[in-house]
């Protein structure tokens, strides 16, 4: 194939898939419908199959939106990788004190991170407080 036949497949690619909003927002809710019910490709989902879907856990909402791995995560937000990776996998959930922290993290996580940072400086001696630092 020569590459203006590819440059022009791709060209006609792009202006097919461009969303004609004005269009989109005239049509009535019945029409919207019936032309999702019509979409070969992305059919409605079946009863059984809605049933089957689980909604995805606070704590994994709150750490991939931050963009963290679990153990970047755990590390900066001082929760342990296993609660973590229970409260993610739905084996156990988060109790008030830690959704409240969750929901604290998910608002401002740039705040949480910096007061956990200068607590850690703080209280190098509290137990509940893992060194950055290997202890000598």
């Amino acid at each position: 194939m020569r590459k203006s036949a590819k440059r022009s497949r791709i060209g006609d690619r792009r202006t097919a898939h461009r969303t004609d909003w004005a269009k989109l927002k005239a049509k009535t809710e019945e029409e919207i419908e019936a032309a999702a019910l019509a979409d070969p490709d992305n059919p409605p989902l079946t009863e059984d199959e809605l049933a089957r879907l689980r909604p995805v856990p606070f704590a994994r909402r709150v750490r991939l939106k931050l963009g963290l791995s679990q153990e970047g995560f755990s590390n900066i937000y001082n929760i342990p990788l296993a609660t973590l990776r229970d409260w993610e996998q739905g084996r156990a959930t988060p109790d008030q004190q830690a959704r409240s922290l969750l929901c604290l993290i998910d608002a401002r996580p740039t705040l949480v991170r910096r007061l956990l940072a200068e607590r850690r400086a703080e209280n190098t001696r509290d137990p509940f407080i893992p060194r950055t630092e290997p202890a000598r």
